[in-house]
């Protein structure tokens, strides 16, 4: 099984007159395949798959794996949902089109129990063979994958493989990795990449990562090597870009932030979301004035 791993980015969905921009949307992933991204991750949060049909969804996943292929980077298509028919759809639609893995994020608003949370996961594994990432982020849906229903699931379900963990708590890093430090563990919060790989995280799905993928690049792989000064000194550096990036829900901000850098000719979104207020763009706008953004 190829765990994927390292610099991955959770790809923005561009939008043209309603409808994905999918010429747009290409060049975007041709790029991060151009600047040493591992791993692309089409239609997650910040891919606003809680706002497209299936048939857009499936769409991402078809368009990603046609840039990257004969290329260095792998796709993990986000294939998840509060529905676990609709998981299962997505997820053998993904392995079909040739994805490498999939993302699947813990059900959203029905709060299942744990042992509802083993058993969706449990299904959509067993109904693929490429590898799984779990993905947690209780902010978002209101329910929090535990430690020990990760444990379980590790432990009784042979393709998946690992976590992305965006609970923004480096004690729950530590307690997933104390107890199966065979486990991978993803960042999903870009301010503690740093602090999560260093405590033996392989990798991060990065949100900075669709406007700095040099810089994320770098910081993960020399981190992933044992080169901490360095990985550190990125992930210090990028501070006050990842937190400006999350001055209003994701991705209202990274989506602003492209489009000020020139990477999108058009800053649309998908209601309920709407373009950030104008004291929000304006700090975006300050902020990306201390970065050298690679086109």
């Amino acid at each position: 099984m190829n765990r994927l791993k390292g610099a991955m980015t959770a790809l923005i969905t561009p939008f043209k007159n309603g409808k994905i921009d999918e010429e747009r949307y290409a060049k975007l992933i041709k790029r991060q395949c151009e600047n040493m991204i591992d791993v692309v991750v089409p239609v997650g949060t910040t891919g606003e798959s809680a706002t497209l049909s299936h048939d857009e969804h499936k769409r991402c996943i078809e368009i990603a794996v046609e840039v990257c292929k004969n290329t260095e980077t792998k796709v993990m298509a986000g294939a998840g949902s509060n529905s676990t028919a609709e998981a299962l759809d997505l997820a053998s639609f993904a392995q079909k089109a040739g994805a490498d893995a999939i993302l699947s994020v813990t059900p959203y608003y029905n709060k299942p129990t744990q042992e509802g949370l083993y058993q969706h996961y449990k299904a959509i594994a067993q109904s693929v063979d490429i590898p799984v990432l779990l993905y947690n982020v209780p902010g978002r849906t209101g329910v929090d994958l535990q430690p020990e229903t990760v444990f379980r699931l590790f432990d009784d379900v042979e393709n998946i493989y690992g976590i992305k963990e965006a609970t923004g708590s480096i004690e729950r890093c530590v307690e997933l990795l104390a107890n199966r430090p065979e486990l991978y563990v993803i960042s999903g919060d870009d301010a503690i990449n740093y602090p999560i790989i260093a405590n033996g995280g392989m990798g991060v799905i990065s949100v900075t990562a669709n406007i700095m993928p040099d810089k994320i690049s770098t910081l993960v792989h020399a981190g992933i090597a044992g080169q901490f000064d360095t990985s550190k000194l990125i992930n210090d550096e990028l501070f006050e870009l990842n937190k400006v990036l999350f001055c209003e829900s994701n991705p209202i901000p990274i989506k602003a932030a492209m489009y000020i850098a020139g990477l999108l000719d058009r800053l649309e979104y998908r209601l309920p979301l709407v373009a950030p207020s104008k004291e929000n763009m304006k700090k975006i706008e300050e902020v990306l004035k201390k970065y050298e953004i690679v086109r």
